[in-house]
């Protein structure tokens, strides 16, 4: 049974180097009249045995009000160094996504979805969604209550696809091919996007958050693979408002995984049911 979930007050105790130097200020949708302090990584929760956890949702939409790229940089280098250790992709790609797609957070798209890698809903998609003039009018676009959710949806959404599986055969500190990778398996039209995650890499320095990662002995110059310590077994007890969704990102597996554990035909969930959330041979 995994115990409840607490927030650590110390991001540095399990991320390396990504320490932000300051709190970005987040309100509700509605704007308290006090502003909420809210920081992003120190907000996952590491179990004992390793395994890193994110918080439930509450139910609360949190926007942050982003002032230039630097201040996106320290507000989501820590999850994106995170998402790297768990995933593979290398956190200045994820990082220069997020600042690419969402505007430095302050895109429209952003703003009211807190959707920052432009992922739309597409077949199967069972959260909140919002729609947005893209490619098209009115197109429809997922929607997260808090940014590190749109972090981890990311990387469900490149793992979790057939098209970008060569990704990983890449070195996830090698950020140039991974770039156009991302361009060669359709991520986005622009012929020029490459180009443009590449710049920002370097012009921020992005690549240090790799380095820091791969120095730590999680994948360097070989096939990435999930890079967290995992229990034999590890069972979560269904509450009310659970999606087999939104167990998959609190644990960090695939919603298809969940269901082939615990020989499920569908996607319906009862409160109280007891499901397996790990397996001693789950690998990505």
């Amino acid at each position: 049974m995994m115990r409840k979930i607490v927030f650590l007050l110390v991001a540095g105790i399990f991320f390396i180097g990504c320490k932000s130097k300051k709190t970005v200020t987040a309100t509700t949708e509605h704007r308290l009249e006090k502003p909420k302090e809210i920081s992003v990584a120190n907000e996952i929760e590491k179990i004992d045995d390793g395994l890193y956890v994110m918080p439930e949702d509450t139910g609360e939409f949190i926007r942050f009000d982003i002032a230039s790229p630097q201040e996106y940089i320290e507000t989501f280098a820590g999850i994106a160094q995170f998402e790297m250790k768990a995933y593979g992709i290398p956190a200045s790609i994820t990082l220069a996504q997020g600042l690419l797609e969402s505007g430095i957070g302050r895109g429209e798209l952003a703003q009211k979805t807190n959707n920052h890698f432009g992922i739309k809903c597409h077949t199967g998609w069972q959260g909140d969604f919002d729609h947005h003039d893209d490619d098209e009018k009115g197109e429809c676009f997922r929607k997260y209550n808090h940014p590190m959710y749109s972090y981890r949806d990311h990387s469900i959404f490149l793992t979790g696809r057939s098209r970008y599986a060569f990704l990983f055969d890449l070195p996830n500190d090698d950020y140039k091919q991974w770039a156009k990778g991302l361009r060669q398996a359709g991520y986005a039209t622009d012929r020029h996007y490459p180009q443009k995650l590449i710049a920002l890499i370097e012009r921020h320095d992005l690549h240090r958050y790799d380095t820091a990662v791969t120095d730590a002995g999680y994948g360097k110059r070989q096939k990435a693979e999930v890079a967290i310590a995992r229990p034999q077994y590890a069972s979560y007890i269904v509450q009310a408002g659970d999606t087999l969704y939104s167990i998959s990102k609190r644990y960090a597996v695939s919603v298809n995984d969940l269901k082939r554990w615990n020989y499920l035909y569908d996607n319906t969930l009862a409160v109280g049911q007891e499901l397996t959330v790990k397996t001693e041979s789950f690998n990505k």
